[in-house]
C-alpha cells in the first residue's frame, strides 16, 4: 500500500526545499515530490496536510530504552511507541543497559528483538569497555561486524585516559564513531544539581560545570590525535559550547555536539524545591550556559539536538534529588519543546531545526538513506501542525517512564502522523 500526503508544507534541510508539495511513499521508499501527485492503487492511503507541515522522521541519537534487564523502566516495544508518537523513526540506544552491550551476542538481542516489537528503526550502540568498567576493551571489531553503528560507555566516562585512547584507535580501524557521556566522576561526587547559588538554597551537593568540561577538553584532544569521529553528548555547559566554537573555527569537523530541550530550555533557577524530576546528568545549569548552547545552536557548531531519553518507575524518581536516579523521559516531547523554544522565538527557522533534529543526526551515523525527503530516500516520515497548541500531560504518555520536569507545559507543534518503513506507525487521535 502506497501512502500519498497530500498538500503539506514540505521541509527538508538535506535537499533545501520550504514548499507547499505532495509526497508520494511506496515499497519503503519515497518516490516522488511534487504537486499534484495522484496515488497509484486504490487502496493507497491518503494523507490531508494541508496546513500541517511534512518532514523526514527525526533521529535521535541518544535514548534508554533499559532493555535488557531494565524492562520495568521501559522496553524495546514501548520505547518504540513513544518514539513514533514523538516522530522520532530512527533511535540510538545507549549500552548501559543490564547486562551491559558490550559484545556481538548481547547486540543481536536487541537487534533481533526490535526487528520483532519495534515501531521503528532500533539501533544499539555498543560499550567502549567490558561491563563498562573502564578497566578493558570490549570486543570492539566484533561488535562493528554485528552491525553496532557507535560505541559508547554512556552513564559514565571511561576515566583512564590512555584506555579511551586505544577504545579511539580501535573504533577509527572499525569505522565507528564514539559517543561521549563528558564526566569526570571524581568531581562530580555525590553531587545531584548544578554548584550555584540554587543548590545552597536546597542545602543539596552541587556539580561543577568542569566535571563535564574536562572530559570534553580531554576527549577532543585525543579525538584529534587519533582521527576518531566523536560525538558529546548532552551537553550543558558554556565551556563546552566556547570549544565547539573553537575547533568549527580551526577547521575541525571530526568532533560533533549535541543538546537536549531540557538543558536549552530550563536552568536551575527552575528548581524551586528539591524534586527529582529536575534531577538529570549532566544537571541543568545556569542562564549564562543556556544562552552559550542556544548561540551554539544558533551558529551551528553545536549540530544536534538530542533526548537522553531515560525513563525510570515512580519509585526511582521519588523522595530527595540526593538519592532519587538521574534522567528524564523526553522522546514524545521534543520537537514540541525545541519547536516552541527555538521556531516559535525566531532563533532557529523550522529548516534549521529539521537540519539539528533529522539530517545532521542521519548524516554522524552515515544514514545515507535518512535524515531527507528526496526521491530514493527511506520512507520515514513525520506530519506536524505547527499551530496546535497542547499541554504536556505525563498521563498521556507512552513511554512507561512519567519522570519529566514539563507537566503542565504549554507547547506548539504537535506530530500528527508518524511513517517509518512506509507504514504509518503512528496517527494522534
Amino acid at each position: 500500500m502506497g501512502i500519498l500526503i497530500r498538500g503539506g508544507r514540505v521541509v527538508d534541510a538535506a535537499a533545501q526545499i520550504d514548499k507547499i508539495a505532495d509526497v508520494y511513499l511506496d515499497d519503503g521508499v519515497i518516490q516522488k515530490v511534487g504537486e499534484k501527485l495522484e496515488a497509484k492503487d486504490k487502496d493507497d492511503k491518503i494523507i490531508d496536510a494541508k496546513g500541517l507541515v511534512v518532514m523526514p522522521g527525526l533521529v535521535d541519537l541518544h535514548v534508554h530504552f533499559r532493555d535488557p534487564g531494565q524492562t520495568e523502566k521501559e522496553d524495546i516495544e514501548t520505547g518504540s511507541h513513544a518514539a513514533a508518537r514523538g516522530g522520532v523513526t530512527t533511535v540510538v540506544a545507549m549500552p548501559n543497559t543490564t547486562p551491559v552491550i558490550d559484545s556481538p551476542d548481547r547486540a543481536n538481542y536487541v537487534k533481533n528483538k526490535a526487528a520483532q516489537v519495534s515501531a521503528i528503526h532500533v539501533l544499539q550502540a555498543g560499550a567502549m569497555t567490558k561491563g563498562e568498567l573502564g578497566e578493558e576493551l570490549s570486543d570492539i571489531a566484533g561488535m562493528a561486524a554485528a552491525g553496532v553503528p557507535v560505541l559508547s560507555e554512556d552513564g559514565k566516562s571511561v576515566m583512564k585516559a590512555s584506555l579511551c585512547k586505544q577504545a579511539m584507535e580501535e573504533a577509527v580501524k572499525a569505522g565507528l564513531p564514539i559517543f561521549d557521556h563528558c564526566e569526570d566522576m571524581s568531581l562530580r561526587g555525590n553531587g545531584c544539581m548544578n554548584e550555584d547559588e540554587n543548590a545552597k538554597r536546597l542545602g543539596l551537593p552541587g556539580i561543577c560545570n568542569s566535571t563535564e568540561d574536562t572530559i570534553a577538553a580531554r576527549d577532543s584532544l585525543l579525538a584529534i590525535e587519533t582521527g576518531a569521529k566523536l560525538h558529546l553528548c548532552h551537553c550543558s555547559t558554556k565551556g563546552v559550547a566556547i570549544m565547539m566554537k573553537m575547533l568549527k573555527a580551526e577547521g575541525i569537523e571530526n568532533v560533533t555536539a549535541e543538546v537536549c530541550p531540557h538543558h536549552f530550555i530550563l536552568t536551575s533557577d527552575d528548581i524551586e524545591r528539591d524534586d527529582p524530576n529536575y534531577k538529570m546528568n549532566p544537571p541543568l545549569r545556569t542562564r549564562k550556559d543556556v544562552d552559550a548552547l542556544i548561540e551554539g545552536l544558533k551558529e551551528g557548531y553545536i549540530q544536534v539536538i538530542s533526548t537522553d531519553h531515560a525513563p525510570h518507575t515512580q519509585k526511582d524518581k521519588t523522595g530527595s534529588m540526593r538519592t532519587a536516579a538521574f534522567g528524564i523521559v523526553g522522546i514524545e516531547t521534543s520537537f514540541a519543546l525545541s519547536y516552541t523554544a527555538l521556531v516559535e522565538t525566531g532563533i532557529l527557522t523550522l529548516s534549521q531545526l529539521v537540519e539539528k533534529m533529522s539530517y545532521n543526526p542521519a548524516k554522524i551515523l552515515h544514514l545515507d538513506k535518512k535524515g531527507s525527503l528526496a526521491p530514493g530516500m527511506d520512507a520515514d516520515v513525520v506530519v506536524i501542525d505547527p499551530e496546535a497548541e497542547y499541554v504536556i500531560d505525563p498521563k498521556e504518555f507512552v513511554s512507561k517512564g512519567k519522570n519529566t520536569p514539563f507537566g503542565g507545559k504549554k507547547v506548539k507543534g504537535k506530530v500528527m502522523a508518524t511513517v517509518c518503513g512506509g507504514k504509518i506507525v503512528y496517527e494522534a487521535e
